[in-house]
């Protein structure tokens, strides 16, 4: 086993008609159907569309950090 840890970044939008938490989870959930190893995330951006006065859909740009396999 290494005594360090190597990461890579991707960055990914998640959206969602419900709340940011949901959009962050969709992107999340997605995400882990074909990238192994995620261990974190930041958000980087919130945004969102009104109608009717409200917030109707909630779109989150957040970057994922995953562990490099061999390391």
């Amino acid at each position: 086993m290494s005594d360090h840890h190597t990461y890579k970044k991707v960055e990914l939008v998640g959206s969602s008609t419900s709340s940011i938490e949901d959009a962050i989870n969709n992107a999340l959930a997605e995400a882990s159907k074909s990238l192994k190893y995620m261990e974190w995330f930041e958000v980087t951006e919130t945004r969102g569309h009104i109608r009717d006065g409200k917030a109707a859909h909630f779109q989150v740009t957040l970057k994922v950090g995953f562990r490099i396999a061999s390391s």
